[in-house]
């Protein structure tokens, strides 16, 4: 489902709807404006409609041409205009999928996109229910370099609303990957850790925030463990796992993820590792190395300090009854003497 976009909010919203709108399988739901009337959608297909593609992904050479198409649909009830497009993806802050703006100008594997003629753009007039499927081709250039390049065919359409310019956006995904140099290269460029402690010493948390970079040139996404070890790299609390959404080549990402029930152990050493792995419609890039980094922090031990504190006290209140007892025993031991001496100089 989509949402109009408004768009002086920029970059950053369109990327995230455009996310959004990326994460189906199959043919785009509906998008529906405000009356609930207007709905466009889009896929991959074959010369008979879609054909079941979640995404694009083509293997090609440098200089290489290929051809496929992709299906346009009116699931409203009003007549629309779809401009259709291909433009360059990148990584939103929050780690989403997200495409270029309507009007930016791809400089990518969304350049690499014609459609009939060599044109960049179509404009395509459809009735409401009706469908088209329109052929576009891929061209590499000669210069093409190694590795994943991202892109993705748009259908756009614009409508005014007051003074406001609504772009309603949907889109899939395209990779086009070039042969030569594969490398795969996550790497943890910062990490760091903090404690927070709980009412009961064994229920305090670890969350470790790490900075995760995409240096190679394939997408990748990773499985992720964190935990926290103490002395002796004996486990303080049960590891955490989370997937990694997939980081385009270039990409950087910060993550936090939090260990719970860890106690006041005081030394502790957070650790993440990740194992990269790719989309199941991705290419096979062979062999995928694991990460790992690690790091210390403190949870101080209150309960045993205060314990100790406790113990001292008491210990310091046994130590000075001790005192006054032994001089009240060595002063009645002296009256109790001088007693016996005077009974006897009396007798």
């Amino acid at each position: 489902m989509t949402r109009p976009i408004r768009r002086p909010l920029g970059l950053a919203l369109s990327g995230l709807f455009v996310a959004g709108s990326l994460l189906v399988a199959a043919p785009t739901p509906a998008a529906h404006a405000d009356d609930d009337t207007s709905g466009i959608s889009g896929a991959p297909a074959g010369v008979n409609g879609a054909d079941g593609r979640s995404r694009f992904s083509y293997q090609l050479s440098p200089g290489q041409h290929l051809d496929d198409q992709y299906v346009l649909r009116n699931t409203g009830t009003t007549p629309e205009t779809m401009k259709v497009f291909a433009t360059d993806a990148y990584n939103t802050d929050d780690g989403a999928f997200g495409l270029l703006e309507t009007d930016s100008v791809p400089t990518d594997a969304g350049s690499w996109v014609s459609f009939t003629g060599g044109a960049k753009t179509l404009e395509v007039p459809l009735d409401p229910g009706a469908t088209k499927v329109i052929p576009f081709s891929v061209d590499a250039p000669a210069d093409a370099s190694p590795g994943d390049h991202a892109a993705g065919i748009v259908i756009s359409v614009q409508s005014a609303q007051g003074a406001i310019l609504v772009d309603r956006r949907v889109a899939t995904r395209l990779y086009a990957r070039v042969p030569g140099a594969l490398q795969s290269s996550l790497t943890i460029s910062s990490i760091s850790a903090s404690y927070s402690s709980a009412l009961s010493p064994l229920q305090g948390s670890t969350t470790l925030t790490y900075t995760i970079r995409n240096n190679g040139n394939i997408a990748l996404s990773a499985h992720m463990v964190a935990g926290v070890n103490t002395y002796f790299g004996i486990a303080a609390a049960s590891p955490v796992r989370q997937d990694l959404a997939e980081m385009l080549p270039g990409s950087t990402r910060t993550v936090s993820l939090t260990v719970p029930d860890v106690g006041q152990l005081g030394y502790l050493n957070p650790y993440v590792s990740m194992a990269p792995f790719v989309d199941g419609d991705a290419l096979d890039p062979g062999a995928l190395t694991n990460v790992d980094r690690d790091t210390v922090t403190l949870a101080m031990p209150w309960w045993l300090i205060i314990l100790l504190v406790i113990a001292l006290i008491v210990y310091a209140i046994i130590r000075l009854r001790r005192r006054r007892d032994e001089k009240i025993a060595a002063a009645w031991l002296e009256y109790t003497e001088a007693e016996a001496r005077r009974h006897a100089v009396v007798q």
